[in-house]
């Protein structure tokens, strides 16, 4: 564990003077979450973005927990997520349970993945996801979550990752972030390979 730090650290130090560092993704497992698929989300993400680190599992806070609808409010894990990170990190909340967050007059909307737009945090859960496909379409709601932390809207591409789920799991007929959305995140400095 110290020697994480102190790589983070000497990281921070050698991109401190840099103008264009690269952003730095934190995977941070929630509760249950699997570490084998945690493992897997983290090798993904790396292939698009090489700064990219995985904690451990820690505690869903208490207070984002719905009993009535046994739900977690995604809002208030994202809010519980954001001030564990520092400029030029994003924190990815990763989770099993179901989330929730509120959509017009709907209080409990359950969704797959919430991204403020911009910020540094995002929630994303498989418990929505198709069980035979749940790796794959997990990785494209992180990457779609991802997004709208920096900055990114909804897209009309159906192929793109940022097309709006419209309470749906468009997830298969997605195949990467389309033209525009791949500038505005290289032009966030995003290393997309």
């Amino acid at each position: 564990m110290n020697l994480l730090r102190i790589l983070i650290l000497c990281s921070f130090f050698v991109n401190c003077g840099e103008t264009n560092a690269d952003k730095v993704i934190v995977l941070q497992p929630l509760g249950d979450f699997s570490k084998a698929e945690a493992q897997g989300v983290f090798k993904k993400i790396g292939k698009v973005n090489p700064k990219i680190v995985l904690r451990h599992n820690i505690a869903f806070p208490k207070s984002s927990y719905n009993a009535a609808r046994n739900r977690y409010r995604a809002d208030s894990l994202i809010a519980f997520l954001r001030n564990k990170v520092g400029k030029d990190t994003v924190i990815v909340g990763l989770s099993r349970k179901d989330i929730s967050t509120t959509k017009g007059n709907r209080q409990d909307w359950g969704v797959m993945g919430l991204g403020f737009m911009p910020g540094n945090a995002c929630v994303v859960s498989s418990f929505r996801l198709s069980k035979k496909k749940r790796a794959e379409q997990f990785y494209k709601v992180v990457l779609h979550e991802l997004g709208h932390t920096q900055g990114l809207p909804h897209c009309a591409v159906k192929t793109c990752f940022m097309r709006d789920a419209e309470g749906k799991n468009p997830t298969d007929e997605e195949t990467g972030f389309c033209n525009s959305c791949r500038k505005h995140l290289e032009d966030e400095n995003w290393k997309l390979r």
